[in-house]
C-alpha cells in the first residue's frame, strides 16, 4: 500500500463490502486445528488431569485468535507469505532456521496424523495399519496435486461433524457444573514435568506454526485472485480477516473444550488416566455411541486428518517455495508443467510422513509428541512474526494496533514461558 495512506480508526464503521470480495467464499480454518494430533492431545489432557486442563482452552482462545489474525494481516497487507517476508527482513540463517523447524514439525505431524488415521481404520476393519497409512498418503497426495483444496474440503468437512459427538457426551453424563467452573478458575495443578509437558502439548496443538504459514499464504492467494485492494477495501478486508479468524478459532477451541470435558467426565472418572491406544481414546464416546463408539472416533480422526494433512504439507510447500523464489500456489496445474518445485515439496512432506509411520511408536504417543514439538517450535516463529507485524518497513501504515500487539506478544511470552519451564523441570 502507498506509504501516505493513513490507517483508519479500528472502531469506526467499515465501508460497505466490495462485491468482488463478498462473492469469494472463504472457509474457516478452525477444523484444521482440531486435527488427529489435537484430538489425541485434548483426550489425553482430559483423561490425565480431568477438569483441571479446561483453563487452557479459555486462556488460549484470545491468544490463538490474535496470532492467526496477525499472520493473515501480514500475508494480505504485504502480498507475500511469511517465508518471503522473513527472507526480505532477516538474515538468511534466520530464514533457514525457521523453514527447517517448520519442515521437521510438519513432516512429523503428518506422520502422526497418518498413523492415527490408519489405526482408526484398523479399529473398524482390521487389517494392516501400514497398508492404510500408505493408502491415505497416496490419496491425499493425489487430492493436493490434482484438485483445489476448496473443492474437496467442501465434501470432506462433513466427516468432522463426528466431533460433535464429544459435545453430546457432555450432556449425556452427569456433571457437577459447579466443579467444572471451579476447576477452570482454580485448576489445582502441580508444577511437575508431566503437567508442563501437557500444557506445552495443548498450547502447541492449539497455536500451531503450520497454520501461521497457511493462513498468510491463503490471504496472498486471495489478493492475487482479484480481491480489491484500494485503501478503503483493504481496511474492510482487514476487518473481515479479524472476524473470520475469531469465528474459526472460537469453533476450534469450543470443540477442543468439549473433548477435554468429555474425556474428563468418562475416562478420568473411570480411572483411565493414561491413554495408550486409539481404542482407549474411543471409549470416551461410548456414552453417546455405545458399540458405535469406534465408528464415531474413526470418522473424527480420519475426517480431520484428511483436512489437516494438505494444510500441513501445503504450508511447508508455500514456505520452501517463497524461500527459494519458486512459483507456489495450489491453483498451479502440474500437468501443464507448473509448480513442480512447489508440488515436489508437498510430495516429499506427504510421503516422508508415510515412511515415518513404519516406526514402532504408538500412534497416540506419536500424536502427543508432535503436539509438544509444535509448542517448542512455535516460540521462535512467533517472535519473528511479531517483529514483522510491528515494522512499518514491512506493513507500511497497516502495522498491527496496540491491542493486537499486546495479545500477540502475550501469546509469544506464554508459549515461551511454558517451554522454558518444561526445560527446567526436565534437566
Amino acid at each position: 500500500m502507498p506509504a501516505h495512506e493513513k490507517p483508519r480508526d479500528e472502531n469506526a464503521a467499515p465501508p460497505p463490502p466490495p462485491p468482488a470480495a463478498a462473492a469469494r467464499p472463504r472457509p474457516h480454518h478452525g477444523v484444521a486445528d482440531d486435527d488427529p494430533s489435537g484430538i489425541a492431545t485434548y483426550s489425553q489432557a482430559g483423561a490425565q488431569f480431568g477438569f483441571s486442563m479446561l483453563w487452557t482452552m479459555v486462556f488460549t482462545l484470545p491468544l490463538m485468535t490474535s496470532i492467526q489474525n496477525i499472520s493473515a494481516r501480514i500475508g494480505y497487507v504485504t502480498g507475500h507469505g511469511l517465508a518471503a517476508n522473513i527472507k526480505r527482513s532477516f538474515p538468511r540463517p534466520v530464514l533457514m532456521a525457521v523453514i527447517g523447524l517448520l519442515l521437521v514439525a510438519n513432516t512429523l505431524n503428518i506422520a502422526a496424523d497418518f498413523a492415527a488415521m490408519a489405526e482408526a481404520l484398523r479399529l473398524l476393519l482390521g487389517g494392516s495399519p501400514h497398508v492404510y497409512a500408505v493408502t491415505f498418503g497416496l490419496f491425499t497426495l493425489v487430492l493436493q496435486v490434482f484438485l483445489p483444496y476448496q473443492r474437496y474440503v467442501a465434501w470432506l468437512k462433513w466427516l468432522t461433524l463426528a466431533l460433535l459427538a464429544y459435545v453430546a457426551v457432555v450432556f449425556m453424563v452427569h456433571l457437577e457444573w459447579r466443579e467444572v467452573a471451579l476447576r477452570i478458575v482454580n485448576p489445582q495443578l502441580a508444577a511437575t514435568r508431566d503437567t508442563l509437558l501437557m500444557v506445552v502439548a495443548v498450547f502447541g496443538t492449539t497455536i500451531s506454526p503450520y497454520l501461521f504459514f497457511w493462513q498468510a499464504a491463503q490471504e496472498v492467494e486471495d489478493k492475487e485472485a482479484g480481491v480489491p485492494h484500494t485503501a478503503n477495501e483493504v481496511r474492510h478486508h482487514l476487518r473481515r480477516i479479524k472476524w473470520d479468524t475469531r469465528i474459526g478459532m472460537a469453533f476450534s477451541n469450543l470443540i477442543a473444550f468439549f473433548i477435554i470435558l468429555a474425556t474428563a467426565a468418562t475416562l478420568h472418572a473411570a480411572g483411565l488416566t493414561d491413554i495408550e491406544t486409539s481404542a482407549q481414546a474411543a471409549q470416551a464416546l461410548r456414552p453417546v455411541a455405545g458399540d458405535w463408539a469406534f465408528l464415531l472416533f474413526a470418522l473424527g480422526i480420519i475426517g480431520t486428518g484428511l483436512l489437516a494433512v494438505p494444510v500441513l504439507a501445503g504450508s511447508a510447500a508455500y514456505a520452501v517455495a517463497e524461500a527459494a523464489g519458486w512459483e507456489g500456489s495450489l491453483s498451479l496445474r502440474l500437468e501443464q508443467g507448473q509448480g513442480r518445485g512447489f508440488y515436489g515439496v508437498i510430495a516429499v512432506a506427504t510421503l516422508g510422513g508415510v515412511a515415518l509411520c513404519f516406526t514402532p511408536v504408538d500412534p497416540v504417543k506419536e500424536l502427543f509428541w508432535s503436539a509438544v514439538l509444535n509448542g517448542v517450535i512455535a516460540v521462535p516463529i512467533m517472535v519473528v512474526m511479531m517483529l514483522l507485524a510491528t515494522r512499518t518497513s514491512v506493513m507500511g501504515p497497516h502495522v498491527i494496533g496496540r491491542r493486537l500487539r499486546w495479545l500477540g506478544w502475550l501469546a509469544t511470552a506464554a508459549m515461551a514461558a511454558v517451554v522454558a519451564a518444561l526445560g527446567v523441570t526436565s534437566v
